[in-house]
């Protein structure tokens, strides 16, 4: 948890300038959805290394890690935005998203060792952790901006110098504190039957999906959820200047939404452990289609825009916590490890091409039709999770009658 405050500053802090920096570095709008979308692929393309690392060696030197090729990451940043570079820019927001990547693992490890009937909830506090640095971190954009003046580094890149140093410090306490492992540990007191080798390869757990409904539609939930709030959120700072918006605004509706995904992380959790996660994900549907429908038609009201963005980090928060909890309920444990990995695969995959053509789409149709584009995605997830509910029912219940206990001498 202490490490979800630091890491969930460190993203922030320096993501609510990535649009404005491209456009400098690259010198046109249309490009200025790439530097988001570089972040989200490369928080897709670190997923599957980190997962096959975490399956040989715990959870730890996994996000130890990724927190250190962030840091890279943000330093190249910064030497782009010095040099003028939009190719070396591209590639440091790369690295930069693998401190996303082990910000969304970390939820994984909160779930190792939660009992079933409580696992959202355990998954949910940890996201719920990273609250304080996400609120502050964009309104830190421009005093860490501010603080480079009258230097060779730019403005704009100026938050990514403090992202670097968030990283390491992140970093070190994993390092140091996440002891003792809690994948391994889980790994300990499993059933003999859980704890072989055989099942935790990439392979097993593309299988373990195909098999399982329900591991095919929190799959789909959480990336269709996470695509649909990239898309959004990357151009919402881009719309707010065109209606004269100044950068201590677009922090404040940066905060207000990223409020909306984490501070209410607990209820989401505490709702899917009591309600079901089928009935979460349907809330999830149901808040980011308004979100969309609010943002979408928001024109000057920066108030219609803030409380769009509200509702598109609150919808965000129910589609990812109740999509991990049912993910992690479906498939066995030996292949949970290389399941997650490949969910945040799939959803950042998703939600690199969608921040793409958010800025195409925003150049050539605006930033209403964007909005109309990011709901239309959220159809066949209600869908399925309308099919997937009455053909194959399930919630914690259900989840707890089928877990195997701990035996008393494995502690």
């Amino acid at each position: 948890m202490a490490g979800q405050v630091l890491g969930g500053l460190g993203v922030p802090i320096s993501i609510a300038l990535a649009p404005v920096l491209a456009t400098e570095v690259s010198g046109t709008e249309a490009l200025s959805g790439f530097a988001s979308t570089a972040s989200v692929i490369g928080t897709a393309l670190v997923s599957l290394p980190l997962a096959a690392l975490m399956n040989a060696r715990g959870r730890r030197p996994g996000l130890v890690l990724a927190y250190g090729i962030g840091a890279v990451g943000a330093g190249l940043v910064v030497l782009a935005a010095t040099v003028k570079s939009f190719p070396l820019l591209l590639l440091g927001m790369a690295a930069f998203g693998a401190a996303s990547s082990a910000n969304l693992q970390a939820r994984f490890a909160a779930a190792d060792l939660a009992a079933p009937d409580h696992r959202a909830r355990a998954i949910s506090v940890v996201v719920w952790a990273s609250t304080l640095g996400a609120v502050l971190g964009p309104n830190l954009s421009a005093p860490a901006s501010r603080s480079f003046a009258g230097t060779s580094i730019p403005e704009t890149a100026g938050p990514f110098v403090w992202a670097a140093v968030v990283f390491v410090l992140t970093g070190a306490l994993i390092a140091v504190l996440l002891r003792p492992d809690p994948l391994l540990t889980a790994r300990s007191v499993a059933a003999p039957e859980e704890q072989g080798r055989e099942g935790r390869s990439i392979r097993a757990g593309i299988a373990a999906v195909r098999s399982s409904p329900r591991a095919r539609l929190a799959l789909l939930t959480v990336a269709v959820s996470h695509t649909t709030m990239v898309s959004i959120m990357v151009m919402t700072p881009m719309d707010l200047g065109h209606h004269g918006a100044g950068l201590e605004l677009v922090g404040l509706v940066i905060s207000g939404h990223i409020a909306g995904m984490f501070a209410f992380s607990p209820l989401m959790g505490w709702l899917a452990d009591r309600l079901g996660r089928f009935t979460v994900i349907g809330l999830a549907a149901g808040l980011l289609s308004l979100a969309a429908l609010l943002a979408g038609t928001a024109g000057p009201s920066h108030g219609q825009s803030a409380l769009g963005l509200f509702l598109l980090g609150l919808g965000w928060s129910a589609g990812m916590v109740s999509g991990s909890a049912l993910l992690t309920d479906s498939v066995p444990q030996a292949a949970r490890a290389a399941v997650q990995g490949l969910s945040d695969l799939t959803m950042n995959t998703a939600a690199g091409v969608g921040g793409a053509a958010a800025g195409v789409i925003m150049a050539q149709a605006g930033y209403g039709w964007l909005n109309a584009v990011g709901a239309s995605l959220l159809l066949p997830m209600a869908a399925l999770a309308l099919f997937t509910a009455r053909r194959h029912p399930a919630g914690p219940e259900g989840v707890r009658r089928r877990s195997v206990p701990v035996r008393a001498d494995k502690g």
